[in-house]
């Protein structure tokens, strides 16, 4: 069987890591190129993305789409890894005291361009190293807010302790971070009990596949996405036989007023298929990436 060339989308349960998803797969499938976008925890389910064979070079136009998550804050109680993995290390039942409207006010605030501290217990690298493989040696490295977007919070449900929303966010942003910011702001602590990813930019976990169906050939057909619908969200441009030639040499070929500055274009052929990612330098289209 030839090598799988696309973007498969699956639904990740709970549990697995996503480096796990991804030996899965490459198991199921008999490959060994295969990539994701995107980690989630260990504890998190949802939409992971899995570049497979030559559109393992994909995987940079894809990391930075925006992402869509659903979660559940527990309001009254903080962990030392801001989510119902690490251990407790506050309780409050002051959240009994709290309103919808203070609750909403508290979700507000985290929208928009902000500075995010990131959990103590994540992968983010300080000094060289993982953050969590230095709070497990209990080791205290200095973190430094990082600036992320977060589009919107939106209540999804209203029962505290516990309280649902809907979270669309730009690339880095912690969502267990939101819920220990939330709480904070709140006076009564919090942590992240539940998080599923559902949308990656214009992907759906609807339209995934579970790790089961991995096995369904069938299935793996229906469900992967062309590297050129995998890169729907970019410009692009349509280039003709004679600059397919062009580009396949690493040439240059002519750009368009509409073509975009400073941005990748999707360069493609007639018939849809992805030849290269570009970007206009002038009056030209030079490849950064290209595909045979």
């Amino acid at each position: 069987m030839s090598e799988l060339n696309g973007v498969l989308p699956i639904d990740k349960p709970e549990g697995p890591t996503s480096h796990d998803a991804v030996a899965m797969a490459r198991r199921a499938l008999g490959m060994r190129r295969i990539g994701h976008t995107g980690t989630l925890d260990p504890f998190a389910s949802g939409l992971l993305l899995l570049c497979l064979g030559p559109s393992t070079r994909l995987a940079e136009y894809l990391t930075a789409l925006p992402k869509r998550y659903t979660a559940t804050l527990r309001l009254g109680v903080t962990t030392d890894t801001d989510d119902r993995m690490g251990e407790p290390l506050h309780s409050s039942e002051a959240w009994r005291e709290l309103s919808r409207e203070a609750v909403e006010t508290a979700l507000r605030a985290q929208v928009g361009e902000i500075l995010q501290q990131p959990p103590t217990y994540s992968a983010k690298k300080v000094e060289g190293e993982r953050m969590y493989a230095a709070a497990r040696r209990g080791k205290a490295l200095e973190r430094e807010p990082v600036a992320v977007t977060i589009h919107s919070i939106r209540l999804l449900r209203y029962e505290p302790p516990e309280v649902d929303v809907e979270v669309e966010c730009g690339s880095g942003t912690y969502i267990r971070a939101i819920a220990r910011d939330v709480g904070a702001d709140l006076g009564v602590g919090a942590h992240l009990t539940q998080l599923r990813r559902t949308r990656i930019g214009d992907h759906d976990v609807e339209e995934a596949l579970t790790l089961d169906q991995l096995e369904d050939g069938a299935a793996v057909s229906a469900a992967l996405l062309t590297p050129a619908k995998a890169l729907g969200h970019l410009a692009t441009a349509h280039v003709t036989p004679e600059e397919v030639g062009l580009l396949l040499n690493g040439r240059a070929v002519s750009a368009t007023p509409a073509t975009p500055a400073g941005l990748p274009v999707a360069l493609l052929t007639d018939a849809g298929e992805l030849v290269a990612v570009g970007e206009r330098d002038g009056a030209t289209i030079r490849p950064r990436k290209v595909f045979s």
